[in-house]
């Protein structure tokens, strides 16, 4: 093979290593923000490779949306219209991120929080103002029923869900009732069963906010959203393999010791996909909280408290578990993180997403 010939196949393999860094092993990877203020939701290229962000879309939305959820497949998005107390449903374009409208359904008052079933059958939101959970149906085109298939009442300021990965169990946390709601789960019709017993609280002063299982399916994690006590970072529970009810074992502090607790709340806590860290975001002290979590006792460790936007409200972890992106509410930009193998976060940019903005979803799409 002479010169020339071997140095074009040489160019050609390069350029399609460079091409495919800058995608997810399963298609186009993506980021999108929910931009309340301007009722928009903004799309960001994601690269694989570097974690870096480029703007892409820009869609309207019906009212101010707020909590983002992804269907299974990456190719639907949904979003909480607070503001008019609806649930609306777009499909992804798997190449450009491109969003277009499929239906928008009546929910509850303050729709706070979405996540779809383990099959992508149902989705569950849990209202923040009217106190209760629905489930609503996800057809194959991503249209949503018009009603739920059930309603349920809950507590004072339902919030955060978390459902097991065997589509089992379904767990409610509660800012102003101070305690996780425990439910039974069918994935065949999407009813919620309360378990025995129905709900387990918190300590006095903690108001668990967002939750989140481990992958062992032996613990459970939440962000205690009030600044009034020195615990308000993340609590562990122990979940029982038979009955499915949870326990509370360890709480911890998201914040410096040095830190006026009454000046932060939490807001959104997340785990890496292998369950090795969890993060738990601090607005206030603006910063997020990073922790290891024990594989044989499931107990946390903070490793670190890193600076980030102003009023995180909300961030993400991509799905290969390697980059954190976290919203700024006040400063309308988004902060890029890498996840070190220690779990700290290493920052790499911040780029400008968007008045409140107020949740943050990456998604990876597949061909």
């Amino acid at each position: 093979m002479n010169l020339v010939i071997r140095r074009s196949l040489s160019l050609t393999v390069l350029t399609i290593m460079l091409l495919s860094s800058s995608r997810s092993a399963y298609g186009e990877s993506f980021v999108f923000v929910s931009l309340l203020e301007q009722r928009q939701i903004a799309v960001f290229r994601r690269d694989v490779g570097s974690g870096e962000l480029e703007p892409a879309h820009l869609t309207a939305c019906p009212a101010e949306p707020a909590f983002l959820a992804v269907a299974n497949d990456g190719r639907t998005l949904f979003a909480a219209l607070r503001s008019s107390g609806q649930l609306a449903s777009f499909r992804i374009d798997p190449t450009s991120g491109q969003l277009s409208l499929i239906q928008v359904v009546d929910g509850g008052e303050d729709p706070a929080f979405l996540i779809t079933d383990r099959t992508g059958k149902f989705l569950l939101t849990a209202y923040y103002v009217s106190n209760r959970v629905t489930v609503h149906r996800i057809a194959e085109d991503g249209r949503l029923s018009t009603a739920p298939v059930q309603s349920v009442a809950t507590a004072d300021n339902a919030h955060g869900i978390a459902i097991d990965s065997q589509n089992l169990s379904v767990y409610v946390a509660h800012t102003g009732a101070n305690r996780i709601d425990q439910f039974r789960f069918d994935p065949q019709t999407g009813n919620l069963t309360p378990l025995q017993p129905p709900f387990v609280t918190a300590r006095p002063g903690q108001h668990p906010r967002h939750i989140v299982l481990h992958p062992s399916e032996r613990w459970a994690y939440c962000s205690n959203e009030a600044g009034n006590s020195a615990e308000d970072g993340a609590s562990m529970y122990a979940r029982d393999e038979v009955t499915h009810v949870l326990t509370l074992r360890q709480s911890v502090s998201s914040l410096p010791e040095d830190f006026d607790a009454l000046q932060n709340s939490t807001s959104r806590c997340l785990m890496t996909p292998e369950g090795q860290f969890l993060y738990v975001a601090n607005r206030g002290h603006n910063s997020i909280a990073g922790f290891a979590i024990d594989p044989n006792s499931g107990r946390l460790t903070r490793i670190s408290v890193t600076s980030t936007e102003a009023i995180p409200r909300s961030f993400a972890i991509s799905p290969d578990g390697r980059h954190l992106y976290a919203a700024g509410e006040a400063s309308g930009r988004l902060a890029v993180y890498r996840i070190a193998e220690n779990g700290e976060l290493k920052p790499l940019s911040s780029i400008r997403s968007g008045p409140i903005s107020w949740a943050v979803l990456a998604v990876d799409t597949q061909p």
